[in-house]
C-alpha cells in the first residue's frame, strides 16, 4: 500500500509539471495583441513582457498570427517563445523605433541606435520557438542611422537564442555587444534584402557558443568584431551552414580590442562572393590563439584570407589612434574547397610587423586559375591603410597561397590545383622567415 501511494504521488507530480509550467506562460493576446498583420502591437507586446518581468520572469508566448510591432525592450528573466506559425513583424515606420544608444560606448554607435528587439544590462533572457522574426527590411532606404537592427543586446548575461527563423533585416540581423555567456543554437537566418545584412555580429563579447545554424546573408555571415577596447574572447562556432554575398567566417574588420581564444570548426560554406575564412586585425588589438578546422567550401572568392593591416581607426571620435596590431598563434587545418576564384589566398602582414606562428595543414583547394606570367611577376602593393578584403592586392603572384611578412610558418599536406591552366606558381613567399 505505501508503495502504491508513492507511485500515485509520483504520477500526480509528474503529470502536474506541464500544467504548472503552462500556467506560468503569458500569452500576448491576453494583453490585446492582434495577429492580423496590420494592427501595431508594440504597447500590448511590451505590456506582456513587463508583466512577466514583474512577477520574476518566465515565458511570453506569441501564438500563430502576424504580430506587427515597433521596438520591444526585453527584461531580465523573460524568454520570448514564438509558436510555429507565429511571425513577429517589424514595423515599416522608422518612428516606431526610438533611438536607444546604450551605455557601452563603441564605434558601433556610428551605425544605428534603433532595433526591433532590444535589451541592455539584462540577464537570463532568451528568444526561442520555431516561429519567425521578419524585419521587412526592403522598406528602409538610406544610411546606417535610418535602418534598424532586428535584435540588439548590450551588456547582457546568460542569453539564449534558439530555433527561430530571422529574416529580412534593414541592417545587421543581430548585434551582441559586450555580452557574456551567449548561446545561439539552431537558428535560421535569411536576409539579403538590404545593405549591411550581417547574419550574426559578436562584438566585444566573452564566452559565446554558436552552433547548428543555417545562414544566408547579404553581408558577412558570422562575424566577430571588437568595436571598443574590450576583446572578443572564448568564442566557439561549429556545425553551421553558411552562404553570403561577403565573407562567411570573419574576425574584424573592427579590431580595437582584439580577439583571443577563438575556434571555428565543422562548417560548410557555399556560394560566397568574398572569403570563406577571413582573419583580420587592422585597428590595433591583438588577434591571438585562433583555430580553424574541418571546413568544406564550394564556390567562394578566396577560401582563406589573413591580414594584419594598419587602418588605425579609433573606436570613439577624438580618441587615441591605435598602434599597429598583432596577429599570432593561428592554426588552419583540414580545409577542403572547390570552385575558388582566380585571385588566390593572401596571408599578409606588414613590414616589421609580421604575422607570427601560423600553421596550415591538410589544405586541399581547387582554384579557377587563368593567371598569366605577368601576374606571377607583378609587384604587390602594401596597402597598409586599405580596407581589408581578399581582393585588396589584385590578382596575386601565386594562384594558391601568397605569404608576405610572416614569421614562424608551418605548412604540411598542401594540395593546390587549378581548373584552368595558370602560369603562376602554387605558392609564393616574400619576407618570410622561420619556415618549416
Amino acid at each position: 500500500m505505501p508503495e502504491m501511494l508513492s507511485r500515485r504521488a509520483l504520477l500526480f507530480t509528474t503529470a502536474a509539471l506541464p500544467l504548472i509550467a503552462a500556467a506560468r506562460d503569458i500569452d500576448v493576446t491576453d494583453f490585446g495583441a492582434k495577429g492580423d498583420g496590420s494592427t501595431l502591437n508594440t504597447k500590448a507586446l511590451q505590456s506582456a513582457i513587463d508583466a512577466c518581468a514583474k512577477r520574476g520572469g518566465g515565458i511570453v508566448r506569441i501564438p500563430a498570427g502576424r504580430f506587427l510591432s515597433g521596438t520591444l525592450f526585453l527584461k531580465s528573466g523573460v524568454h520570448l517563445d514564438l509558436d510555429p506559425a507565429a511571425v513577429l513583424l517589424g514595423s515599416t515606420r522608422l518612428g516606431d523605433f526610438p533611438a536607444t544608444p546604450g551605455g557601452f560606448r563603441s564605434y558601433a554607435d556610428n551605425y544605428t541606435e534603433k532595433s526591433l528587439i532590444y535589451a541592455e544590462d539584462a540577464e537570463n533572457i532568451g528568444i526561442g520557438g520555431s516561429g519567425r522574426i521578419d524585419g521587412q527590411g526592403k522598406s528602409f532606404e538610406g544610411p546606417y542611422k535610418v535602418r534598424p537592427y532586428l535584435m540588439r543586446f548590450i551588456s547582457c548575461r546568460n542569453l539564449s537564442i534558439s530555433g527561430v527563423t530571422i529574416a529580412d533585416s534593414p541592417m545587421w540581423v543581430q548585434h551582441y555587444l559586450n555580452c557574456q555567456d551567449v548561446h545561439i543554437h539552431g537558428i535560421t537566418v535569411r536576409s539579403q534584402v538590404n545593405h549591411n545584412n550581417d547574419g550574426i555580429d559578436i562584438d566585444c563579447c566573452r564566452r559565446v557558443r554558436i552552433s547548428d545554424c543555417d545562414i544566408l546573408s547579404g553581408d558577412d555571415a558570422i562575424v566577430l568584431k571588437s568595436t571598443a577596447d574590450v576583446p572578443c574572447r572564448d568564442v566557439v562556432v561549429s556545425n553551421c551552414v553558411l552562404s553570403t554575398l561577403c565573407n562567411a567566417l570573419k574576425l574584424g574588420t573592427e579590431s580595437n580590442g582584439g580577439f583571443e581564444n577563438i575556434a571555428f570548426s565543422n562548417c560548410t560554406i557555399y556560394d560566397t562572393r568574398l572569403a570563406g575564412i577571413a582573419l583580420e586585425t587592422v585597428d590595433g588589438g591583438t588577434l591571438n590563439n585562433v583555430n580553424v578546422s574541418n571546413i568544406v567550401m564550394t564556390r567562394v572568392g578566396a577560401p582563406i584570407f589573413v591580414r594584419l593591416g594598419n587602418r588605425a581607426r579609433p573606436f570613439r571620435e577624438g580618441g587615441p589612434v591605435p598602434g599597429v596590431a598583432a596577429l599570432r598563434n593561428v592554426q588552419i587545418t583540414n580545409i577542403q574547397a572547390t570552385g575558388a576564384g582566380p585571385t588566390g589566398c593572401a596571408i599578409a602582414g606588414l613590414p616589421a610587423h609580421p604575422i607570427e606562428n601560423l600553421t596550415m595543414e591538410n589544405i586541399r583547394i581547387e582554384f579557377d586559375g587563368g593567371g598569366t606570367a605577368q601576374d606571377a611577376k607583378r609587384a604587390v602593393p602594401e596597402n597598409p591603410e586599405k580596407y581589408p578584403e581578399h581582393s585588396m592586392f589584385g590578382r596575386l603572384p601565386a594562384y594558391g597561397l601568397y605569404f608576405r611578412h610572416v614569421k614562424g610558418l608551418r605548412t604540411r599536406n598542401l594540395n593546390l590545383t587549378t581548373a584552368k591552366a595558370d602560369a603562376r606558381p602554387a605558392i609564393a613567399k616574400e619576407d618570410t622567415e622561420d619556415l618549416s
